[in-house]
Protein backbone atom coordinates (compact mmCIF):
# COMPACT_ATOMS: atom_id res chain seq x y z
CA UNK A 1 0.00 0.00 0.00
CA UNK A 2 1.39 3.43 -0.89
CA UNK A 3 2.28 5.96 1.76
CA UNK A 4 -0.57 8.23 0.61
CA UNK A 5 -3.05 5.37 0.84
CA UNK A 6 -1.83 4.49 4.37
CA UNK A 7 -2.22 8.10 5.50
CA UNK A 8 -5.68 8.27 3.96
CA UNK A 9 -6.70 5.09 5.78
CA UNK A 10 -5.39 6.41 9.12
CA UNK A 11 -7.14 9.72 8.61
CA UNK A 12 -10.44 7.99 7.86
CA UNK A 13 -10.09 5.84 11.00
CA UNK A 14 -9.35 8.87 13.17
CA UNK A 15 -12.28 10.76 11.70
CA UNK A 16 -14.60 7.83 12.35
CA UNK A 17 -13.38 7.60 15.94
CA UNK A 18 -14.01 11.32 16.45
CA UNK A 19 -17.53 11.10 15.07
CA UNK A 20 -18.24 8.06 17.24
CA UNK A 21 -17.02 9.87 20.35
CA UNK A 22 -19.08 12.94 19.51
CA UNK A 23 -22.25 11.00 18.78
CA UNK A 24 -21.98 8.50 21.65
CA UNK A 25 -23.53 10.80 24.20
CA UNK A 26 -26.45 12.02 22.09
CA UNK A 27 -27.23 8.49 20.95
CA UNK A 28 -27.58 7.17 24.50
CA UNK A 29 -31.24 7.94 25.10
CA UNK A 30 -31.18 5.78 28.24
CA UNK A 31 -28.91 8.17 30.15
CA UNK A 32 -29.99 10.62 32.83
CA UNK A 33 -28.34 13.92 31.93
CA UNK A 34 -27.35 16.42 34.62
CA UNK A 35 -26.15 19.93 33.84
CA UNK A 36 -24.24 20.85 36.98
CA UNK A 37 -23.15 24.24 38.31
CA UNK A 38 -20.50 24.20 41.05
CA UNK A 39 -19.84 27.35 43.06
CA UNK A 40 -17.57 28.27 45.95
CA UNK A 41 -18.48 29.95 49.23
CA UNK A 42 -18.43 33.35 47.53
CA UNK A 43 -20.73 32.25 44.73
CA UNK A 44 -18.00 32.09 42.10
CA UNK A 45 -18.00 29.26 39.59
CA UNK A 46 -15.50 26.47 40.16
CA UNK A 47 -13.89 25.13 37.00
CA UNK A 48 -11.33 22.43 36.35
CA UNK A 49 -12.82 19.72 38.56
CA UNK A 50 -11.97 16.19 37.36
CA UNK A 51 -14.51 13.48 36.62
CA UNK A 52 -13.72 11.55 39.81
CA UNK A 53 -14.66 14.58 41.95
CA UNK A 54 -18.32 14.04 40.99
CA UNK A 55 -20.41 11.45 42.83
CA UNK A 56 -23.98 10.73 41.71
CA UNK A 57 -26.52 9.27 44.11
CA UNK A 58 -29.82 7.97 42.71
CA UNK A 59 -32.39 7.08 45.39
CA UNK A 60 -29.55 6.64 47.87
CA UNK A 61 -27.47 4.42 45.58
CA UNK A 62 -24.16 5.56 44.05
CA UNK A 63 -24.03 5.47 40.25
CA UNK A 64 -21.31 5.11 37.65
CA UNK A 65 -20.72 8.18 35.48
CA UNK A 66 -21.02 7.26 31.80
CA UNK A 67 -20.32 10.71 30.35
CA UNK A 68 -18.49 13.75 31.71
CA UNK A 69 -17.56 17.07 30.13
CA UNK A 70 -16.64 20.56 31.21
CA UNK A 71 -17.10 22.78 28.22
CA UNK A 72 -18.68 26.00 27.07
CA UNK A 73 -21.00 24.13 24.74
CA UNK A 74 -23.78 25.74 22.71
CA UNK A 75 -27.33 25.52 24.00
CA UNK A 76 -30.90 25.64 22.78
CA UNK A 77 -32.49 28.55 24.67
CA UNK A 78 -36.19 29.30 24.79
CA UNK A 79 -37.42 32.72 25.89
CA UNK A 80 -40.96 32.65 27.27
CA UNK A 81 -42.26 36.19 27.76
CA UNK A 82 -45.54 37.17 29.35
CA UNK A 83 -47.37 39.44 26.88
CA UNK A 84 -50.31 40.16 29.15
CA UNK A 85 -51.03 42.62 31.92
CA UNK A 86 -48.48 45.39 32.45
CA UNK A 87 -45.70 44.00 30.25
CA UNK A 88 -46.14 46.78 27.69
CA UNK A 89 -44.56 49.37 29.98
CA UNK A 90 -41.59 47.05 30.56
CA UNK A 91 -41.17 45.99 26.95
CA UNK A 92 -38.21 48.13 25.90
CA UNK A 93 -36.06 47.26 28.92
CA UNK A 94 -36.90 43.56 28.60
CA UNK A 95 -35.98 43.51 24.92
CA UNK A 96 -32.73 45.40 25.62
CA UNK A 97 -31.84 42.86 28.32
CA UNK A 98 -32.55 39.93 26.01
CA UNK A 99 -30.46 41.47 23.22
CA UNK A 100 -27.44 41.93 25.49
CA UNK A 101 -27.96 38.42 26.87
CA UNK A 102 -27.87 36.97 23.33
CA UNK A 103 -24.67 38.85 22.56
CA UNK A 104 -23.03 37.49 25.74
CA UNK A 105 -24.08 33.91 25.01
CA UNK A 106 -22.18 31.22 23.12
CA UNK A 107 -21.93 32.30 19.45
CA UNK A 108 -23.58 29.06 18.33
CA UNK A 109 -26.51 29.20 20.76
CA UNK A 110 -29.92 29.02 19.13
CA UNK A 111 -32.83 31.05 20.51
CA UNK A 112 -36.55 30.38 20.36
CA UNK A 113 -38.48 33.56 21.25
CA UNK A 114 -42.04 32.91 22.48
CA UNK A 115 -44.68 35.26 23.86
CA UNK A 116 -47.88 34.27 25.58
CA UNK A 117 -51.19 35.52 26.91
CA UNK A 118 -54.12 33.14 26.46
CA UNK A 119 -51.95 31.16 24.02
CA UNK A 120 -48.29 30.75 23.07
CA UNK A 121 -47.05 32.44 19.91
CA UNK A 122 -43.73 31.83 18.18
CA UNK A 123 -42.18 35.19 17.39
CA UNK A 124 -40.27 33.97 14.32
CA UNK A 125 -42.06 32.52 11.31
CA UNK A 126 -42.75 28.77 11.41
CA UNK A 127 -41.39 28.59 14.95
CA UNK A 128 -37.81 29.07 13.76
CA UNK A 129 -34.77 29.27 16.00
CA UNK A 130 -32.24 32.04 15.48
CA UNK A 131 -28.62 32.70 16.49
CA UNK A 132 -28.73 36.36 15.45
CA UNK A 133 -29.14 38.82 18.38
CA UNK A 134 -30.35 41.55 16.02
CA UNK A 135 -33.03 39.33 14.51
CA UNK A 136 -34.07 38.37 18.01
CA UNK A 137 -34.36 42.03 19.03
CA UNK A 138 -36.28 43.11 15.93
CA UNK A 139 -38.71 40.20 16.07
CA UNK A 140 -39.52 40.81 19.75
CA UNK A 141 -39.99 44.52 19.15
CA UNK A 142 -42.60 43.73 16.51
CA UNK A 143 -44.34 40.96 18.46
CA UNK A 144 -44.36 41.99 22.11
CA UNK A 145 -47.67 43.81 22.53
CA UNK A 146 -49.18 43.35 25.98
CA UNK A 147 -52.82 42.35 26.01
CA UNK A 148 -55.23 39.62 27.10
CA UNK A 149 -55.41 37.17 29.97
CA UNK A 150 -52.63 34.86 31.21
CA UNK A 151 -52.39 31.12 30.56
CA UNK A 152 -48.96 30.61 32.11
CA UNK A 153 -49.31 26.91 32.97
CA UNK A 154 -50.32 26.01 29.42
CA UNK A 155 -47.58 28.21 27.98
CA UNK A 156 -44.95 26.59 30.19
CA UNK A 157 -45.88 23.08 29.10
CA UNK A 158 -45.97 24.00 25.41
CA UNK A 159 -42.68 25.94 25.56
CA UNK A 160 -40.77 23.07 27.17
CA UNK A 161 -41.96 20.84 24.34
CA UNK A 162 -40.87 23.37 21.70
CA UNK A 163 -37.43 23.79 23.28
CA UNK A 164 -37.09 20.00 23.20
CA UNK A 165 -37.07 20.19 19.39
CA UNK A 166 -33.82 22.18 19.41
CA UNK A 167 -30.64 20.64 18.10
CA UNK A 168 -28.43 20.90 21.19
CA UNK A 169 -28.30 18.55 24.18
CA UNK A 170 -28.06 21.49 26.57
CA UNK A 171 -31.54 23.02 26.80
CA UNK A 172 -32.70 26.11 28.67
CA UNK A 173 -35.95 28.02 29.12
CA UNK A 174 -35.89 31.59 30.44
CA UNK A 175 -39.27 32.70 31.78
CA UNK A 176 -40.24 36.36 32.19
CA UNK A 177 -43.54 36.51 34.06
CA UNK A 178 -45.07 37.13 37.46
CA UNK A 179 -46.04 33.45 37.67
CA UNK A 180 -49.75 34.25 37.74
CA UNK A 181 -52.40 32.39 35.76
CA UNK A 182 -56.06 33.03 35.08
CA UNK A 183 -56.74 31.22 31.82
CA UNK A 184 -54.97 27.82 31.65
CA UNK A 185 -56.47 24.40 31.12
CA UNK A 186 -53.57 22.83 33.03
CA UNK A 187 -53.06 23.18 36.75
CA UNK A 188 -49.69 24.23 38.13
CA UNK A 189 -48.88 20.65 39.14
CA UNK A 190 -49.78 19.36 35.69
CA UNK A 191 -47.49 21.95 34.13
CA UNK A 192 -44.73 20.82 36.50
CA UNK A 193 -45.19 17.28 35.26
CA UNK A 194 -44.44 18.50 31.73
CA UNK A 195 -41.32 20.28 32.97
CA UNK A 196 -40.24 17.18 34.83
CA UNK A 197 -40.64 15.20 31.61
CA UNK A 198 -37.89 17.24 29.98
CA UNK A 199 -34.20 17.93 30.31
CA UNK A 200 -34.73 21.70 30.37
CA UNK A 201 -33.06 23.99 32.92
CA UNK A 202 -35.37 26.88 33.80
CA UNK A 203 -34.29 30.39 34.73
CA UNK A 204 -36.99 32.80 35.87
CA UNK A 205 -37.19 36.55 36.11
CA UNK A 206 -40.25 37.60 38.11
CA UNK A 207 -41.63 40.90 36.86
CA UNK A 208 -44.22 41.49 39.56
CA UNK A 209 -46.87 44.18 39.60
CA UNK A 210 -47.57 44.82 43.33
CA UNK A 211 -51.29 45.27 42.69
CA UNK A 212 -51.70 42.19 40.48
CA UNK A 213 -54.09 39.68 42.02
CA UNK A 214 -52.81 36.58 40.20
CA UNK A 215 -49.06 36.97 40.75
CA UNK A 216 -47.21 33.85 41.93
CA UNK A 217 -43.43 34.31 42.03
CA UNK A 218 -43.15 31.24 44.27
CA UNK A 219 -44.11 29.10 41.26
CA UNK A 220 -41.20 30.58 39.31
CA UNK A 221 -38.77 29.86 42.14
CA UNK A 222 -40.03 26.29 42.33
CA UNK A 223 -39.37 25.81 38.64
CA UNK A 224 -35.84 27.19 38.84
CA UNK A 225 -34.87 25.39 42.03
CA UNK A 226 -36.10 22.03 40.82
CA UNK A 227 -34.33 22.16 37.47
CA UNK A 228 -31.03 23.57 38.72
CA UNK A 229 -31.55 27.05 37.30
CA UNK A 230 -31.79 30.43 39.02
CA UNK A 231 -34.74 32.60 40.07
CA UNK A 232 -34.58 36.39 40.04
CA UNK A 233 -37.09 38.86 41.44
CA UNK A 234 -35.67 42.29 40.56
CA UNK A 235 -36.94 45.23 42.56
CA UNK A 236 -37.68 47.05 39.32
CA UNK A 237 -37.37 46.42 35.61
CA UNK A 238 -34.31 48.68 35.31
CA UNK A 239 -32.10 45.89 36.73
CA UNK A 240 -33.43 43.11 34.49
CA UNK A 241 -30.22 43.37 32.45
CA UNK A 242 -28.18 42.24 35.46
CA UNK A 243 -30.32 39.13 35.80
CA UNK A 244 -29.70 38.30 32.16
CA UNK A 245 -25.94 38.77 32.65
CA UNK A 246 -25.99 36.28 35.52
CA UNK A 247 -28.01 33.80 33.47
CA UNK A 248 -25.66 34.02 30.48
CA UNK A 249 -22.67 33.34 32.73
CA UNK A 250 -24.42 30.47 34.50
CA UNK A 251 -25.38 28.70 31.26
CA UNK A 252 -21.79 28.86 30.04
CA UNK A 253 -20.24 27.62 33.31
CA UNK A 254 -21.65 24.11 33.60
CA UNK A 255 -20.42 20.56 33.76
CA UNK A 256 -22.40 17.89 31.92
CA UNK A 257 -22.62 14.54 33.70
CA UNK A 258 -24.69 11.54 32.64
CA UNK A 259 -25.33 8.08 34.01
CA UNK A 260 -27.47 5.03 33.30
CA UNK A 261 -30.24 4.80 35.92
CA UNK A 262 -30.46 1.61 37.98
CA UNK A 263 -33.99 0.89 36.73
CA UNK A 264 -35.15 2.52 33.52
CA UNK A 265 -38.64 1.00 33.60
CA UNK A 266 -41.21 3.67 32.60
CA UNK A 267 -43.11 3.60 35.88
CA UNK A 268 -43.88 7.33 36.10
CA UNK A 269 -42.39 7.67 39.59
CA UNK A 270 -40.15 10.48 40.76
CA UNK A 271 -36.60 9.34 41.52
CA UNK A 272 -34.46 11.60 43.68
CA UNK A 273 -30.97 12.32 42.43
CA UNK A 274 -28.10 14.15 44.07
CA UNK A 275 -24.63 15.22 42.95
CA UNK A 276 -21.87 15.39 45.58
CA UNK A 277 -18.45 16.96 45.02
CA UNK A 278 -15.44 15.39 46.73
CA UNK A 279 -12.35 17.44 45.97
CA UNK A 280 -9.38 17.34 48.40
CA UNK A 281 -8.39 20.77 49.61
CA UNK A 282 -11.67 22.38 48.59
CA UNK A 283 -14.41 23.14 51.10
CA UNK A 284 -17.72 24.95 50.96
CA UNK A 285 -18.51 23.93 47.39
CA UNK A 286 -22.18 24.09 46.40
CA UNK A 287 -23.86 22.09 43.66
CA UNK A 288 -26.87 23.18 41.64
CA UNK A 289 -28.57 20.73 39.31
CA UNK A 290 -31.90 18.97 38.86
CA UNK A 291 -33.15 17.17 41.94
CA UNK A 292 -34.79 14.16 40.34
CA UNK A 293 -36.32 12.65 37.23
CA UNK A 294 -39.35 10.66 36.18
CA UNK A 295 -39.57 8.06 33.46
CA UNK A 296 -42.77 7.34 31.64
CA UNK A 297 -43.91 5.61 28.48
CA UNK A 298 -43.93 8.80 26.43
CA UNK A 299 -40.32 9.90 26.90
CA UNK A 300 -36.81 8.58 27.34
CA UNK A 301 -34.96 8.51 30.63
CA UNK A 302 -32.60 11.25 29.52
CA UNK A 303 -35.64 13.51 29.29
CA UNK A 304 -36.06 13.03 33.01
CA UNK A 305 -37.95 15.33 35.33
CA UNK A 306 -37.07 16.97 38.55
CA UNK A 307 -38.56 19.24 41.22
CA UNK A 308 -39.58 17.61 44.49
CA UNK A 309 -43.16 18.26 45.52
Amino acid sequence: MSRIAILATLFAALAASFVTAQSHFSARSDLVVLNVAVTDSRGGFVSGLPRDAFKIVDEGQPQKIEFFAEQDAPATIGLLIDASGSMLENRDRVIAGITEFAKASHPDDEFLPLVFNERVMSVLSRGRFTSDPNELRDSLTAALDARGRTAFHDALAESVEKVGHGRYERKVLIVLSDGGDNASRLSLDQAFDKVLASNVVIYSIALVDPIALDKNPKALRRLADGTGGLAFEPANVSVVGRAFESIAHDIRSRYTVAYAPPDSAPDGHLRRVRVVIESPGRTGLKVRTRTGYITDSSSSVSAGRKVPR
